[in-house]
């Protein structure tokens, strides 16, 4: 039962980074709020997720939760920092595509590296939600011509760190770490960032204080979002929930954004919705009915 409550905590994590999305860019829209502020008041808001969490569960303090702790915590807020640096330099149209592949990175460390198995039903799935994440990360404003630059690099290396940030999770939850453990060190990892996007802006700006309380009450539902990431991860396989859990956020997203905004998806957004919708559908089905390979062999029948 542990292990099929991923689901459970997947679709809360979609939920609240479903809500995040829809009005996460409201600071920057409004008051010119900058990304490292954004960052920056986001990793505070990761302390009460990681308070509530350390009441129920004992710090574990071992070296190998830290390991896997920090690390997790720094490919996670590296990547956004990384991110927001690739974004001044090169266009979002295809920064994003580039950024979104970052679940293909944790499959295949979770199927090369931790020997994970699934069935062809879930194989369909994974490759249906991966395209259904690029597809929906593509902007309506896609054109123009495109300058050379660092931020493909840059692009590249947040995808990297974000796929390999899942891959961690998983190996800390397999390490026999717990989650409060694992988002305590990540909650860590965050704010030691912190003064280098301090030093990115330059100085802290000044901003009107509704751009702050924006950011706050938006940031802290991506912060318990990562909680349930953290949670969802150490009861399924990696392989399965980072393209569930990356295809169905975006599209809640847009349909908050429609209703709210009276915003239209575009026809590529549209096309992701269906295959984020079939995909993750499949990889649900397949793990309830328990189509994958199995992971342990089968109890020997000899001498019943």
């Amino acid at each position: 039962m542990r292990e099929r409550s991923w689901i459970l905590y997947a679709g809360l994590l979609v939920l609240f980074w479903g809500v995040w999305g829809a009005f996460s860019s409201q600071p920057t829209d409004r008051y010119g709020y900058p990304d490292e502020m954004i960052y920056i008041i986001w990793a505070f808001t990761m302390l009460l997720p990681a308070a509530v969490a350390l009441c129920r569960e004992r710090f574990d303090r071992r070296l190998v939760a830290a390991v896997y702790g920090l690390a997790a915590g720094l490919t996670g807020a590296g990547g956004q920092l990384l991110l927001f640096q690739a974004l001044s330099d090169g266009p979002a149209y295809l920064i994003f595509p580039v950024v979104s592949l970052s679940p293909v990175i944790t499959v295949l460390m979770a199927v090369a590296l931790l020997r994970e198995r699934i069935g062809k039903l879930a194989v369909i799935g994974v490759i249906a939600a991966l395209i259904a994440i690029v597809l929906i990360s593509i902007p309506a404003s896609a054109g123009g011509s495109v300058s050379t630059g660092s931020w493909l690099v840059l692009a590249v290396l947040t995808c990297a760190a974000w796929g390999a940030q899942a891959f961690l999770m998983r190996k800390a939850a397999l390490a026999g770490v717990n989650d409060a453990t694992t988002f305590g060190w990540m909650t860590i990892s965050g704010l030691l960032l912190v003064p280098v996007a301090v030093l990115t802006m330059g100085g802290l700006p000044d901003a009107p204080w509704q751009a702050p309380a924006l950011t706050g009450a938006t940031q802290i539902l991506n912060s318990v979002g990562a909680l349930f990431l953290v949670m969802a991860l150490s009861r399924g396989k990696a392989s399965v929930v980072a393209p569930v859990t990356n295809a169905l956020a975006p599209v809640l997203t847009i349909v908050l954004s429609l209703v709210v905004y009276q915003t239209l998806p575009t026809i590529w957004a549209t096309i992701g919705i269906v295959l984020a919708l079939g995909g993750s559908t499949l990889m649900v089905y397949a793990d309830e009915k328990r189509e994958e390979l199995p992971d342990r062999p089968k109890p020997s029948t000899v001498g019943s």
